[in-house]
């Protein structure tokens, strides 16, 4: 006899665990089953190295919703995030650097240019003010273009009218660099407001993370700004670090979740999504086992729901072709290293612990050096020049490693989420790795020698492990024709698929990648609704 329950949730990743949470406090009752041994789907921590533990793919947090920490509860269940004491600290050729963070940033840049000085501010205050106004739609279902009759029409016009009301306390000027940031490429942004190399470099390092594009491909400002919605501790646009890694985030949510009853199996790999009578009517397990359900959830990539869980013939052939044409593909290729010591900086000398050991340490001297790493890429493979971000976690948190050694996060672009001419990762990734990690010892002279041990996850090992396709940590490209309401896209940006019963709760989704927990808030408020009118 088949196991029922009121809803399953495919995926234990940080927003199938949100889903789960809110659905169960709402009194149904929820089976969350997850294909690998762990909760977390891409926010883990695991031993990589012996006496070695560090965050596996996501390696920092900022975008976490402050509501759902809350609504969850996950201090109470083990969570403490900690600011960095330094924001950014970009090591400069010719011994020079730029530092970012409170206090500092303005007198940094003033050692470079009196000018950018003087307009960091203003350049902040626009920043933030469009930040605000999007951080507020990132809990709510974007409006969702419909073929419905009146009732559903009228239902998308209220939401449209109450997006425009947010957006409408913009300023005309704010207005203005709204319509900049989601059309323009970050490099034309920042090209407007500031003089200098360096001081472009590490505000533009945002739009191309988890980006296979150049920042001065059009919309790459979209992107920067997504990297600005977050907080830490109340404290808007911080970025921290987890205490115990990226895994203490999704223990704390299953936690929670569990407590209010949901049911979390490990090792149990959805095999197909039942589709009954026009509606999705639970799932059937890899090992065989089927479980019933009113409703199923799918925190995966949206490919991977579509083309491989949900059987083609219930699916509207239009809808099918435009899901097999999402862009997904980030050119990310993402390390973690065992050091026997911090790294000495030549732009910094010193291994003692400082301030900018616990920054975001980023490789990458100018936008035309980023431009410049991204048609490597495109044409070798990956860059011979490459951006690499640095994070040494254990500066901040000394449960990751043995006394007076340390962890460190590489989080490396640009290279090809699929190779060509046929070549495959597997063969490629110990070299790329040798050259990450000489490209940090030209900065760090001796960081290569610290390397006692590492771990490696190319485009393909993120696509295999976590189901990343193309190693994209968004689940899709944030372009302007995959987000807000065209995303995943139009007509089904309210988190309902085009089967009754069958929603997606991803990053496939709106608000998009980085561990925020508003895709799976989101979906589980449409599911609810749904299932309220049933009853």
């Amino acid at each position: 006899m088949a196991e029922s329950c009121d809803v399953v949730v495919i995926g234990a990743g940080h927003n199938g665990l949100v889903c789960a949470f809110y659905l169960a406090a709402a009194g149904y009752n929820v089976k969350v089953f997850e294909q690998r041994s762990v909760v977390g789907g891409a926010a883990v921590t695991e031993e990589f190295h012996p006496g070695f533990r560090n965050s596996v793919a996501s390696y920092t947090v900022s975008l976490l919703n402050p509501k759902i920490i809350r609504d969850l509860d996950l201090q109470r269940h083990g969570l403490k995030i900690v600011e960095r004491r330094l924001a950014n600290f970009l090591p400069l050729p010719n011994e020079q650097y730029l530092k970012v963070g409170e206090g500092v940033t303005r007198s940094e840049i003033a050692r470079y240019s009196a000018r950018d000085a003087e307009r960091y501010k203003a350049y902040s205050n626009e920043i933030d003010a469009i930040a605000d106004v999007l951080r507020d739609l990132t809990l709510q279902q974007p409006p969702n273009l419909v073929d419905g009759g009146w009732r559903s029409v009228l239902s998308e016009g209220w939401r449209t009218l109450s997006t425009g009301n947010r957006l409408r306390g913009l300023s005309m000027a704010n207005r203005r660099a709204l319509l900049d940031l989601f059309a323009k490429s970050a490099g034309d942004y920042l090209d407007g407001w500031f003089e200098t190399d360096c001081v472009k470099a590490v505000f533009g390092f945002d739009a191309i993370v988890g980006n296979f594009a150049s920042p001065y491909t059009p919309n790459t400002a979209y992107v920067l700004l997504h990297h600005v919605f977050g907080e830490v501790n109340g404290k808007k646009g911080a970025w921290g670090h987890a205490i115990g890694g990226m895994g203490a985030i999704t223990q704390a949510m299953a936690k929670a979740a569990r407590e209010r009853g949901v049911e979390i199996e490990l090792d149990a790999h959805v095999r197909e999504v039942i589709i009954e009578k026009g509606r999705a009517a639970g799932v059937v397990l890899k090992d065989g086992r089927t479980i019933k359900a009113r409703a199923v959830a799918g925190n995966v990539h949206p490919k991977l729901l579509f083309d491989s869980l949900v059987p083609e013939e219930v699916l509207p052939a239009d809808f099918l072709s435009r899901m097999r044409r999402w862009k997904s593909g980030s050119g990310t290729f993402r390390m973690n290293v065992a050091l026997s010591e911090l790294p000495s900086f030549s732009a910094l000398p010193g291994r003692d612990p400082a301030d900018h050991h616990t920054a975001g340490i980023i490789i990458a001297p100018s936008l035309a050096y980023m431009d410049r790493a991204y048609d490597d890429a495109k044409q070798s493979g990956w860059s011979r020049e490459p951006v690499v971000e640095m994070l040494i976690p254990s500066t901040l948190d000394d449960t990751l490693a043995p006394k007076d050694a340390h962890v460190a996060s590489l989080f490396c672009q640009h290279v090809q989420p699929k190779l060509s001419d046929g070549r495959s990762w597997d063969d490629h990734r110990e070299e790329v790795a040798d050259l990450m990690i000489a490209t940090v010892d030209r900065y760090a002279p001796g960081f290569k020698q610290s390397v006692v041990g590492r771990q490696i996850m190319s485009p393909l090992d993120l696509e295999r492990t976590f189901g990343l396709i193309g190693g994209d940590i968004f689940h899709g490209a944030l372009t302007l024709d995959q987000i807000f309401s065209a995303r995943p896209m139009l007509g089904h940006a309210d988190y309902r698929a085009p089967v009754t019963g069958l929603y997606m709760c991803g990053a496939g989704t709106h608000p998009g990648g980085g561990v925020t927990g508003a895709p799976g808030h989101n979906a589980a408020r449409a599911m609810m609704a749904d299932m309220r009118r049933l009853r």
